[in-house]
């Protein structure tokens, strides 16, 4: 922890490392301002272009870059990232990030943060507000598929808007799964336990979250009981696809949004290709769901799946509500 400089504590920006995020973002915000944000989206108060994404030379990943604007412009900022499938294996994060973020009235930057941090934070988040609208209330049970930081922030978030007693993690590697099995029985007290297999995490879970950068289905339509809900958060790529096209077909889909969706989410274009699935098809996008537009769940058997591609408002939102409480809190370095 670091202490701002004396003064008034408005007057400078401030950089937030990845610990400060952690702690001036705590999940049920971050859930909370999720939700805010897909509202104003929904209700044409917030922008944001579609994200640029430049491919890495030998297909080691993508340089991204994500500016979003809220609050009819008030607030706005952007985040730089790269994503490299290959870096867990060499002992690095996924993801390397760095959030910045502006006062759309004066034009004066407000703060500098931690990217990686707060992605996954606010990853896991739009999928706590995804499963608040569309699981089961009884949802006691999880698979996490993907032991990495996203998988993590999932699992945290979904306890947050349900009675999660038991989780199944799978991952590739299986010393990732056990380690991730016992960091989160400690930390949410719930009984976590790794399991061998995508399929048999996801026959027993209610709530299903698949954070992984696999091309091609991680587990069999089979697997899906009916009653379950699903988000699929880990690839924004057309060409690949977490989720089994016969699952998608026979699902209520929800998306972050639908341009977006049509651009990135190969666990549709996939389906639709084939088929399987249409645009048409799309039951709503997230904000029809936050401002009560559009219906959540209506069943108990139904299935429903949630996918997001990321959007910028997630991030601008997520950061302005850590920058929020860093200042409650003087948390922080100012800069300049």
């Amino acid at each position: 922890m670091r202490a701002e400089k004396k003064g008034p504590p408005e007057s400078r920006a401030l950089y937030l490392n990845a610990e400060e995020v952690r702690r001036c973002l705590p999940m049920a915000d971050a859930i909370s301002a999720m939700k805010r944000a897909f509202a104003q989206l929904a209700r044409g108060e917030a922008a944001l272009p579609p994200r640029m994404v430049i491919p890495l030379p030998e297909d080691r990943g993508d340089y991204l870059l994500m500016p979003a604007l809220l609050d009819n412009g008030a607030i706005l900022g952007a985040k730089q990232l790269t994503l490299l499938p290959g870096n867990p294996k060499a002992g690095r994060p996924l993801i390397h990030a760095l959030m910045t973020l502006f006062d759309g009235a004066a034009g004066e930057p407000l703060a500098i943060m931690d990217g990686g941090a707060l992605t996954a934070v606010r990853t896991g988040a739009v999928s706590g507000a995804a499963t608040d609208f569309l699981a089961r209330p009884d949802a006691a049970t999880a698979a996490i598929l993907g032991a990495g930081r996203q998988g993590r922030t999932q699992l945290e978030a979904i306890c947050c808007v349900r009675p999660i007693k038991r989780a199944f993690v799978f991952d590739v590697v299986p010393e990732a799964a056990q380690a991730f099995a016992a960091e989160m029985s400690r930390k949410l007290g719930i009984e976590a336990q790794a399991v061998k297999s995508a399929g048999e995490a996801v026959s027993r879970a209610d709530i299903v979250c698949a954070a992984t950068t696999s091309a091609a289905p991680v587990f069999s339509d089979a697997d899906v009981r009916p009653g379950t809900h699903l988000n699929a958060v880990g690839v924004y790529h057309p060409d690949r696809h977490e989720t089994p096209p016969e699952t998608v077909a026979r699902a209520k889909v929800v998306v972050d949004q639908l341009e977006a969706a049509r651009q990135e989410a190969g666990d549709l274009v996939i389906p639709i290709k084939q088929g399987l699935f249409a645009w048409n098809r799309v039951h709503a996008e997230l904000g029809e769901l936050a401002v009560g537009r559009k219906s959540g769940r209506e069943t108990a058997e139904e299935i429903t799946f949630f996918k997001s591609v990321g959007l910028a408002i997630q991030d601008v939102a997520a950061a302005a509500r850590a920058l929020e409480n860093a200042r409650k809190h003087r948390l922080g370095a100012e800069l300049g």
